[in-house]
């Protein structure tokens, strides 16, 4: 990846369906006065967390092979979790999801240039 995307008008990230589901979510239930950014950032760790419980102890081997044991609906609902979280904690902060990924895609091809042999 060069230090400019492919195309800088691509929406990598389109979370507006998403968005719009959570917030009805939270508005049916009056959690608005849960989500802090503090409360948002702790949940999403512990999403984390729980993902990772999946895969500690595994051997490299067993890791690989989880998507194919009875595991595999778990990583799935985590997953959810941490995206339904993200989200919400973006909306929450205000920050548009899709220029944040396409700024630290730039950021990342600068700090780690594609090398060729």
């Amino acid at each position: 990846m060069s230090a400019e995307l492919k195309d800088p008008t691509a929406r990598l990230i389109d979370t507006a369906g998403l968005a719009a589901e959570l917030q009805a979510f939270a508005d049916a239930r009056d959690w608005h006065q849960y989500h802090s950014p503090k409360n948002l950032a702790m949940a999403l760790s512990v999403e984390v967390a729980e993902l990772v419980e999946i895969f500690q102890w595994h051997t490299e081997a067993q890791a690989n092979a989880v998507m194919q044991s009875s595991e595999a609906r778990h990583v799935e609902q985590e997953l959810a979790d941490i995206t339904m979280y993200l989200v919400r904690l973006t909306m929450v902060l205000g920050i548009d999801l899709n220029r944040a990924v396409a700024d630290k895609l730039v950021l990342n091809a600068q700090k780690h240039p594609a090398t060729k042999a």
